[in-house]
């Protein structure tokens, strides 16, 4: 639980100053509890995150020596303090909420993010009246980082502006929605932080190095809400750098969450505008259960779908975005990870109806080792690119993360069930034309 508060938050007392979501909370301390589909790691110090990085080095070559344009994923959990991904997390939701909050201000509220654009001059006035920065200043921002020339800024030129930002020394204040204060946006970090944000990045610098080198595609998976936000913002630097002329990185969004589509068409456009080639996996969500029971228990938003048919929706219309995408640029590629046959056939279907032909190798099927092998392998005898993702460890680590992976698919005994009887009809088939063992 320690290692979810920072030493600066400990000595100023900002860790009540904090939005619920990210405030540590003891009886979700140990954060695998509720999680049904994934590993988690737990931080002891650097050292480890070293050690951790050195496994996922040892994945990677044994992903290059077995299969060609093979795959390897890795968590950021592993290679990063966990008060540093929290904290990062919650700032860059302030700043989104802070833009939206601007946007209602010039009536746009519920317009969808790419549509959102703020006028620049009536921005400028409100951050005056606010009091968080004079028009003068504002209007360095803007210039400094080319920015609102059009007359007007968007999302993605808001959080770039935030990165310039928060360089700076005087902190700075944005309101609270409920107080009506100005507060930090972001409090302190202290020395040992800064080098914990270095660290991370310089491990995923390598990873992605040594992926690039070995022709792997490496995958970053997708946890908690409340790191989420960090991890996946690392990604997308990641990608900047690493996409230029081929998606190496890949990011990875999960379509229980709300905000689910927002996501991916931020990013997306963000990938259109550089010039970079857009990897994502697209998965349903491994942390339900334990997502809603701390929001009710501490008293924020639920950041997950209401029921399972609006995230099948949510699937359903992040990967048709996707694939007009492929069709019209060629610069997107997708795994459809997933044990659910009507996705999967969905998939199909717009891929025939957009002219995706499988040896684009711009859409690749992912289902875990041992599960659902009556959609892996048609699939792959039909020429799709198809992966089995492979758990790996010590037994005593590995057997809980299979039991709770058979927990989440709580479907997976109707599927054996299919399984079996289309073995069995296969039996009968050969058995009634005399080709048994052909």
């Amino acid at each position: 639980l320690s290692s979810r508060t920072s030493a600066a938050e400990k000595e100023m007392g900002g860790a009540e100053q904090r939005e619920k979501q990210y405030r540590a909370h003891q009886g979700f301390g140990d954060h695998c509890g509720g999680v049904t589909g994934a590993h988690t790691y737990f931080y002891a110090d650097e050292a480890k995150c070293d050690q951790h990085m050195e496994t996922f080095l040892h994945c990677i070559d044994a992903s290059s020596g077995s299969s060609e344009d093979g795959f390897s994923a890795i968590k950021l959990t592993a290679l990063a303090r966990p008060q540093f991904l929290v904290r990062f997390s919650e700032v860059l939701v302030k700043w989104r909420k802070f833009f939206h909050q601007m946007a209602t201000e010039q009536g746009q509220a519920g317009w969808a993010v790419l549509d959102t654009k703020l006028e620049v001059e009536k921005l400028q006035e409100a951050l005056a009246n606010l009091g968080i920065v004079s028009k003068a200043e504002s209007q360095q921002w803007f210039m400094g980082e080319n920015l609102g020339t059009s007359g007007t800024v968007d999302l993605l030129d808001w959080n770039s502006l935030f990165d310039s930002r928060t360089k700076l020394s005087r902190p700075l204040l944005i309101p609270n929605r409920k107080t009506g204060r100005l507060e930090p946006l972001l409090s302190r970090f202290s020395e040992e932080e800064e080098l914990q944000m270095k660290r991370v990045l310089q491990r995923m610098d390598v990873l992605a190095k040594r992926a690039m080198e070995k022709g792997v595609r490496l995958m970053v998976d997708a946890e908690q809400s409340y790191f989420q936000p960090a991890i996946s913002r690392l990604t997308v630097e990641t990608q900047r750098r690493f996409n230029r002329s081929q998606p190496i990185i890949y990011n990875t969004y999960q379509c229980y969450l709300k905000e689910a589509y927002n996501n991916v068409t931020g990013d997306m456009e963000l990938s259109r505008r550089e010039g970079w080639h857009f990897g994502t996996k697209l998965v349903r969500g491994a942390y339900m259960e334990q997502e809603r029971e701390r929001a009710a228990q501490m008293g924020y938003e639920d950041p997950i779908n209401p029921n399972y048919e609006k995230t099948n929706e949510m699937y359903h219309r992040c990967l048709d975005y996707i694939l007009e995408e492929i069709k019209h640029s060629q610069k997107a590629s997708v795994m459809v990870a997933s044990h659910n046959e009507d996705t999967v056939k969905f998939t199909l279907r717009r891929m025939m109806e957009l002219g995706i032909h499988p040896s684009d190798k711009k859409v690749c099927f992912g289902q875990l080792l041992g599960m659902c092998d009556q959609i892996t392998f048609p699939l792959g005898q039909a020429g799709f690119p198809v992966y089995k993702y492979v758990p790996y460890g010590p037994v005593n680590e590995v057997l809980p993360y299979l039991s709770r992976r058979a927990q989440e698919n709580r479907g997976f005994m109707q599927r054996a069930n299919r399984e079996r009887d289309l073995l069995w009809k296969e039996v009968k088939r050969r058995l009634l034309t005399g080709n048994l063992f052909s």
